[in-house]
């Protein structure tokens, strides 16, 4: 991986991307937590001599965890948040050389086709976080679980916190809530979904739980500090606080 993408740009600022593309960006730890599966689990595969495709990268908060475990990690999304190649990647992805890994937390109402296009590009691997709802559909069954069942189905047993447009830690106060004081919580479920590669696959989904690691997983520098912000936001009834970040951004 280039020096560029090596590290998360630790962005100070919320980032709403337009509403289609359903950007939620994912607390670094979630990612430690699947690379840890793949290569301390079952599949026990060498990650640090593999590549790794993240195709809706966001502010490459997911980047730097894999950048840790994986050897080489390619950036790309189709907003331009900065910092990765400017792709569509159900429009390019199959067009482009094959990698090992294609790991992301894709758009929720794109993500089956995500995935159909990520099992076309990577030779070793695809993993998507997702809803547990994503579990549910007979549509879904009948065009992906049923012909193409996940290997793994790895279910969070604590919360994953995702909010649009900006990365708070669970519990901590979020200076973007309409309402002050407001702390960080989610009552919605995430899983892993992994399918491995050829001849590493079962075909025969298996559910894991991955267990409390938050706190073990996280590490300090792994979420942005938008305190300078909402303090420094002047309120005269004109604009709201993410009027204010982005236009000082």
């Amino acid at each position: 991986m280039t020096g560029q993408n090596r590290s998360t740009a630790v962005m100070q600022r919320r980032r709403v991307a337009p509403d289609s593309l359903d950007y939620f960006p994912t607390p670094p730890f979630a990612t430690r937590a699947l690379c840890e599966f793949l290569s301390r689990g079952a599949p026990s595969l060498p990650l640090d001599s593999m590549r790794v495709w993240e195709p809706a990268c966001g502010e490459l908060h997911m980047v730097r965890p894999l950048a840790e475990y994986f050897g080489e990690v390619r950036t790309t999304d189709v907003h331009g948040y900065g910092g990765h190649e400017i792709m569509d990647f159900l429009f390019f992805g199959d067009r482009e050389p094959a990698t090992d890994w294609v790991i992301t937390n894709p758009p929720f109402k794109l993500a089956e086709a995500f995935i159909h296009t990520a099992l076309r590009v990577a030779t070793g691997g695809v993993a998507m976080l997702l809803r547990g709802a994503f579990l549910e559909g007979q549509d879904r069954f009948s065009h992906l679980f049923g012909p193409t069942p996940p290997d793994y189905v790895l279910q969070f047993v604590e919360r994953v916190a995702m909010l649009e447009g900006r990365l708070v830690q669970i519990g901590q106060l979020d200076p973007f809530a309409e309402k002050p004081g407001t702390k960080v919580s989610t009552a919605t479920s995430y899983c892993w979904f992994v399918w491995l590669g050829s001849g590493l696959h079962w075909r025969d989904t298996r559910l894991r739980w991955i267990a409390p690691c938050r706190h073990r997983l996280e590490r300090p520098d792994d979420y942005p500090d938008y305190r300078q912000h909402a303090a420094e936001q002047v309120d005269d009834g004109q604009f709201d606080i993410v009027d204010v970040i982005e236009a000082a951004a």
